[in-house]
């Protein structure tokens, strides 16, 4: 079986929500505190936002007559090595919600699935959908065989 990750993913707007006000402003909220790099990109016509996560993965924010609808909690996962990582992030977003009532924050208490426990929180701003901010805390001798492990690339 093919050994995979997450490339990237397209979230569409109705036409006319992508002025510059909001790609200022989404810019500025995920840069800030997902340290995501957002730029303007020509794609299929349009002048689309492209959030750059890292330099494999990224979230494609375009318009269409036909725009995402996601009235429940769907959502993209976002996984962090650390407990510690996770709560600095929900902390950031509660300082942006005490500023801007746009930011939608759902916290959750710890979920133990055997011997794995997962400490998250989601959170919404101005995109369609939820992001699932989580680490994944293994009991000792429990870790997987097998992670994506983020490293620099090696000298060539």
């Amino acid at each position: 079986m093919a050994t995979m990750r997450f490339n990237h993913m397209e979230l569409t707007l109705p036409r006319g929500a992508l002025d510059d006000d909001f790609r200022a402003a989404v810019r500025r909220f995920y840069g800030e505190n997902f340290a995501w790099t957002g730029m303007d990109v020509e794609v299929v016509g349009q002048r689309a936002l492209y959030l750059q996560v890292d330099e494999g993965q990224f979230l494609l924010v375009a318009e269409s007559d036909r725009p995402l609808q996601s009235p429940g909690y769907d959502h993209l996962g976002l996984l962090c090595e650390t407990r510690a990582e996770v709560d600095a992030l929900l902390a950031r977003c509660r300082t942006e919600q005490e500023k801007d009532d746009r930011v939608h924050i759902k916290e959750y208490r710890d979920e133990t699935f055997g011997s794995v426990t997962v400490h998250a929180f989601y959170v919404k701003y101005l995109l369609p959908i939820w992001f699932d901010v989580q680490c994944l805390e293994h009991a000792p001798g429990a870790e997987p065989g097998h992670r994506w492990i983020y490293a620099p690339a090696s000298p060539r």
